[in-house]
This record gives structure tokens, C-alpha cells and sequence, in this order.
């Protein structure tokens, strides 16, 4: 039984020295020291090279190290073996603490104080509304969705929800499917995407569905949060929007093209946040203690945890 590693764009080093120290008996190989590929049973990946895991005939599982699985799904060379999505406290807390982040800085309209900061003008004449005025619908009610949902709602915010099949969550009112779509962005203040990439989603954050948001709430206009993936939105639909008035103001974490280039008009817009990709980094230390426990649970017989279902691409 071997491991095979490999994370394009992250540091192999510091994961390696993560797996040696939890997992010092494994045997862990990478894309450059793979030796004999009948040896991998189970690999942990991050956007894997093309033809990579399709060369491994032994394997058995195959573990996303982020929490999205669209950089394995769209491959078509991938091996028709069980996918594990990453579902962490850490990783879970980490995006429940960037969503309340953006959220309170719309709320209390920091980049407006910012303006003024810069300006030198001592603006006491904004009043930023309270949290219980404004309602935040959330798009994508899986474990990063609910856990955003439930800080939220434990800063006072109204908190709304919307999937693509039925979910339950203690708290607040779930919408689903097409046919409740426009009644749960009607009643939208910040809307807060989270969803899978999947071809049903890609590009759902566009102009048509900015125009269905709430427009006349307390934050003079609608606010967008995408901490999902990139192309859920259309970027040139953002600009637009905001130049227009339908968006008030969006803080982004994800791009059609990441990193984002730096001739793109969204780095130095006014009502606009960019961050890089960060809203919910994978912690080494608590990604490779899941990928072990699923190993664990495939010795013992046992089903991996969170296993990928293809044909909903999630």
C-alpha cells in the first residue's frame, strides 16, 4: 500500500513533512518519485497533472485536498474509483469566518470609512443599518453553507438559504430548486455564494441574476460575497452590475482566471474586495489527518467518508 501526493500550486514540502509526521510508516510517493505505480492504492491530490492517477491500476480512493472536486471531475482521464471531498472543522471554520468578516464590513460600510480615512473627512453622517435589518441569502447549503449560516445568524443577521435539492437547516428558511430561486434572491441584502461547480452552476452569478436581488434594502443595494468557485461568476457581469447600480458592492475570494490578472479592472474598483483565493485555505495538519482516517476506514472495511456522487458533481 502506497500514497501518492501531489498539490499544484501549494507547497509539497510542507505537506510531506506533515505526512511523515502523522503517518511516519506510510509509504508516500510523489509525481517525481513515483517507483512502482501498482504500488499506490490511494491518493491525496490537488488539480493532479493529466494522466497522473489515470497510470495507477492499484488505486482505490482518490482524496480531494481542497474542499471542491470540479479540478478531478472535468478530467477525462480520471479513474473510475470512489472520490473523497474534504468536509474539516478547520476548513469549515475557516470559510464561516471569512463570509461573517465580509458580511460585518458590508454591514457597517467599512469601505466607505476607508474612503473617508483616505480623504481626511470626518464622515459621522453614515449610519450603517443593524444586522437583524438585513437579510443574507446564502447559496449552497452544505457543511461550509451551515456553518456560514449559523455565524451569521449569531451576529443577528436575517439568514436565508437556497440550494438546488431540498435541505434542512435549524434556524432559517431553505428554498430549492429553479422554481423558488426568484423568491429567495427577491428577499436577498448580501448574497453569499457557496455552491459546487457543477454545469448546471457555472456562470449562475450573472447580470440576470443580480437584477433579481432585493434593491431597495438598508444597504442601498444588493451585495455580493462569491467564496465558492470561480466560474460561478461571470466577472464582466460584476463590473457591470456595479457600474449600473444592481450591485452595491462585492468581496470576492474567486476568479473566472486566478490568479487574477493584473491588467483586470476589479483590482482597483472602489466597491470592490479581492482576495486571493485564501477564504478557506486547506490546513496540512488537518487535511492529511482526514486522508488517514479514510484510509483507516477502507482497512477496516469501512466506507470513506463523503464520498463524491458524479452525476450531481459533488
Amino acid at each position: 500500500m502506497a500514497l501518492l501526493f501531489h498539490a499544484t500550486g501549494w507547497s509539497q514540502e510542507e505537506w510531506l513533512e506533515e505526512l511523515a509526521h502523522q503517518a511516519p510508516w506510510l509509504d508516500v510517493r510523489t509525481a517525481e518519485n513515483i517507483g512502482d505505480p501498482e504500488d499506490i492504492t490511494h491518493a491525496l491530490v490537488w488539480k493532479p497533472p493529466a494522466g497522473l492517477l489515470a497510470g495507477l491500476p492499484s488505486l482505490r480512493l482518490i482524496i480531494s485536498a481542497g474542499a471542491g472536486v470540479d479540478h478531478l471531475l472535468s478530467r477525462p482521464d480520471l479513474p473510475d474509483v470512489p472520490i473523497s471531498r474534504v468536509v474539516d472543522p478547520d476548513l469549515t471554520r475557516r470559510m464561516g469566518e471569512y463570509v461573517a468578516q465580509q458580511a460585518l464590513m458590508h454591514l457597517r460600510r467599512q469601505r466607505d470609512f476607508d474612503a473617508c480615512q483616505r480623504r481626511r473627512e470626518w464622515c459621522s453622517d453614515i449610519v450603517p443599518p443593524t444586522a437583524p435589518e438585513v437579510t443574507c441569502g446564502i447559496m449552497g447549503l452544505g457543511a461550509l453553507g451551515a456553518e456560514s449560516a449559523r455565524l451569521l445568524r449569531l451576529l443577528g443577521f436575517r439568514v436565508a438559504g437556497w440550494a438546488r435539492t431540498r435541505r434542512y437547516i435549524e434556524g432559517m428558511r431553505c428554498h430549492a430548486g429553479p422554481e423558488e430561486l426568484n423568491e429567495f434572491l427577491a428577499a436577498t441584502d448580501i448574497l453569499v455564494c457557496l455552491l459546487p461547480l457543477t454545469p448546471e452552476t457555472e456562470g449562475i452569478l450573472n447580470t440576470d441574476l443580480f437584477r433579481r436581488l432585493r434593491q431597495d434594502g438598508p444597504l442601498g443595494g444588493p451585495v455580493l460575497i462569491n467564496a465558492g468557485r470561480g466560474r460561478l461568476q461571470k466577472d464582466a457581469d460584476i463590473l457591470a452590475a456595479l457600474e449600473e447600480g444592481t450591485l452595491k458592492a462585492v468581496s470576492l475570494d474567486v476568479f473566472e482566471t486566478e490568479p487574477l490578472p493584473q491588467e483586470s479592472p476589479l483590482w482597483n474598483h472602489p466597491a470592490v474586495t479581492v482576495t486571493p483565493h485564501v477564504a478557506a485555505v486547506s490546513s496540512p495538519r488537518a487535511v492529511v489527518a482526514y486522508a488517514l482516517r479514510q484510509i483507516a476506514r477502507m482497512e477496516r472495511g469501512e466506507p470513506p467518508e463523503n464520498l463524491v456522487e458524479r452525476q450531481r458533481g459533488y
